[in-house]
């Protein structure tokens, strides 16, 4: 598929896939005989997870580490995990945060539910 189309489909826009494919975020893109990108559905697989990484709070030197780790195979296993689980654990470190935050919202709105009839 085309840049447009894939565009359309990954909810990136053409500028950041040619960015993605310049830093080797996205790496092995096909070209046609004019040398227009030909995209798969691998490489919008791929691209869903790199959105998913970076809407966690991934930076993006994390993973352009991830994907280079990735390129090389499967001896790189281990270290992808690694990367993954700790991502996770800042991730789940976030929602906890987050938790207290709406808790402490959820608790200064009833006790404004409670006390309506005060003011």
């Amino acid at each position: 598929m085309n840049i447009s189309k894939f565009s359309q489909l990954t909810g990136l826009s053409p500028h950041t896939l040619r960015y993605y494919e310049k830093l080797g975020l996205l790496t092995h893109i096909s070209r046609s005989v004019s040398g227009h990108r030909s995209y798969s559905v691998a490489d919008a697989e791929w691209v869903r997870f790199i959105s998913r990484l970076k809407v966690t709070g991934m930076p993006l030197k994390q993973i352009l580490e991830y994907a280079q780790l990735r390129e090389a195979g499967a001896s790189t296993f281990q270290q992808r995990r690694l990367l993954l689980e700790k991502h996770r654990q800042a991730l789940q470190a976030r929602i906890d945060n987050d938790r207290e935050h709406l808790q402490a919202l959820d608790e200064k709105i009833a006790y404004y539910e409670t006390n309506k009839l005060l003011t």
